[in-house]
C-alpha cells in the first residue's frame, strides 16, 4: 500500500507539496507581498500617505485574521481542496478589481477581500502537510511549500518595474490585473490536483511505518480540546510577534529605500527580488533543521537572525550593512511558518492540525493588522521608518525569550 499514488515514480505527497508552494505563491506571495512593490506608485497617483499606506495593508489582515479563525472548521466540513480552490478565486478576483481602484476606500474594501482569500487558503494548504507527512520529515515538507512567497517575490520584484517602465505611473494597475489572472490559473490547477488525504490515493503518509495509522488514530482521539491546551497559546503568542514584526519588513522596506535611502524603484525591486531569491532556501532549510535539532532551537535561531535583520535597517548604516540586513531577512522569510505548521502537528496530532494552525495563525493574524498600522503611524510622526525597525527588533527579541519557554511535545 506504500507506493507512488497513479504511477508516478514518486509519492504523491510531493506532489501535494508542489501544488501547495504554486497556492501559497498566489494567495501570500501576489496576494499580500506584491504589496511593498506596488506602494510607492500607488501611492503617488492615489496620493496615498504613509498612515493610509499602513492601513491598506492593515486591512489585508484583518480580512485574514477573520478567515483563519474558521477555515480550519470550513476545511474539516468541506474538504481543503474545495475551500482552497473558493479561496483562491476570491484572491485573484478581488486583486484584478484593485487594478481599476480610484480611491483609498476603494483599494481598502477591495484588498480586505485579498485578505479573507488568503487566510481561507493558506490555512488548509499548510494543514494537509500533517496529513500526508509523518512528524519527522514535516517540517521539511512544509519548508518546500512555504517558499512559494519567495517564488513571487522575485517575479513581483522583477516583473512589476518592467509593468510600470512600458506603461508609466499607471502601471500598477496593469501589476494587480496580470497577478490577479495568475491566481485565477493556480486555483484550476489546485482543484486538478490537491487531494484531502492520502487514503484517498490508496496511501500512508510519508514517513510512517506499518503501525503508523492506527498509532496516529489513537493519538488523534486522545486529543483533547484545541483550545484548553495551554501550550497553543504559547505558539500562538510567539507566532504573533512573528506576524508583528516580519510584515513591517515586508511592507515598507522598498518604500524607505526610495523615499529615505534615495534608491530608483528598479534598485529597490532588486533588492526586494534578492530577498525572495534567499528566502527559497529558508523553508526547506531551517523546517529540515527543525526536524533534526527541535521546533525551539529552529525558532531561536530564526528570531536572531530576523532580529539583526531589522536592527541594520535601523541604524541606516552604511550600504554594506543594508546588504546584510536583506539577506538575514531573506535567508530566514518563511521559515516561521513551516516550523509553526509542523509544531502544531506535533502537539495536537494529524487531525486537529488544521483546527490549531488556523487558530495560532488567527492570533498571528492581530499582529499582522497591528504591525503596519503602527509602524505606519510611528513613520508619519517620526518622518522616518527607522522607529519602526527598531520597534519590530524589540518584538523580535521578546520572542526569543518567549520561544526559550517551550516545552518538548
Amino acid at each position: 500500500m506504500q507506493n507512488s499514488g497513479s504511477g508516478l515514480p514518486f509519492h504523491y505527497g510531493w506532489v501535494i507539496v508542489f501544488t501547495g508552494t504554486l497556492c501559497i505563491l498566489a494567495c501570500l506571495g501576489f496576494g499580500r507581498f506584491a504589496l511593498g512593490m506596488l506602494l510607492p506608485s500607488m501611492a503617488s497617483t492615489l496620493h496615498l500617505s504613509y498612515s493610509q499606506m499602513g492601513f491598506i495593508s492593515t486591512a489585508n489582515f484583518a480580512g485574514y485574521l477573520i478567515s483563519v479563525l474558521i477555515s480550519g472548521f470550513l476545511a474539516m466540513r468541506v474538504g481543503a481542496r474545495r475551500l482552497i480552490f473558493f479561496a483562491l478565486l476570491l484572491v485573484g478576483m478581488s486583486m484584478i478589481l484593485v487594478s481599476r481602484a480610484k480611491s483609498f476606500e476603494y483599494v481598502l474594501a477591495l484588498y480586505f477581500l485579498t485578505g479573507i482569500g488568503s487566510g481561507a487558503s493558506n490555512v488548509p494548504v499548510m494543514g494537509l502537510v500533517s496529513h500526508w507527512f509523518a512528524s519527522t520529515i514535516r517540517g521539511r515538507a512544509a519548508g518546500f511549500i512555504v517558499i512559494g512567497s519567495g517564488f513571487a517575490i522575485i517575479i513581483s520584484g522583477k516583473l512589476i518595474p518592467f509593468i510600470n517602465g512600458l506603461v508609466g505611473p499607471e502601471g500598477w494597475r496593469t501589476s494587480w490585473l496580470v497577478l490577479g489572472c495568475i491566481v485565477l490559473a493556480i486555483a484550476f490547477i489546485g482543484l486538478f490536483f490537491l487531494r484531502n488525504r492520502p487514503e484517498e490515493k490508496g496511501l500512508r503518509p510519508i514517513g510512517s511505518d506499518d503501525t503508523a495509522p492506527f498509532y496516529s488514530q489513537i493519538i488523534d482521539k486522545m486529543t483533547t480540546n484545541v483550545y484548553k491546551k495551554g501550550v497553543i497559546y504559547h505558539l500562538g503568542t510567539i507566532y504573533f510577534l512573528f506576524g508583528y514584526t516580519y510584515v513591517i519588513y515586508a511592507t515598507f522596506i522598498v518604500t524607505t529605500l526610495v523615499n529615505e535611502r534615495g534608491f530608483p524603484e528598479a534598485v529597490a525591486g532588486n533588492f526586494w527580488s534578492w530577498v525572495g531569491l534567499l528566502s527559497l532556501v529558508s523553508g526547506p532549510v531551517f523546517g529540515t533543521l527543525s526536524d533534526k535539532l527541535g521546533r525551539k532551537t529552529g525558532l531561536i535561531m530564526v528570531f536572531s537572525l530576523q532580529m539583526l535583520a531589522y536592527l541594520l535597517v535601523a541604524t541606516k548604516l552604511p550600504g554594506a550593512f543594508l546588504y546584510l540586513s536583506i539577506g538575514f531577512y531573506g535567508i530566514v522569510a518563511w521559515s516561521i511558518p513551516s516550523i509553526m505548521a509542523a509544531a502544531v502537528g506535533d502537539y495536537v496530532g494529524a487531525q486537529k492540525a488544521g483546527q490549531a494552525f488556523g487558530f495560532v495563525t488567527f492570533i498571528f493574524g492581530f499582529g499582522q493588522i497591528i504591525g503596519p498600522a503602527v509602524a505606519g503611524v510611528l513613520a508619519e510622526k517620526t518622518e522616518s521608518f527607522s522607529s519602526s525597525f527598531y520597534m519590530a527588533a524589540l518584538f523580535a527579541g521578546t520572542a526569543i525569550v518567549l520561544t526559550a519557554f517551550l516545552k518538548k511535545p
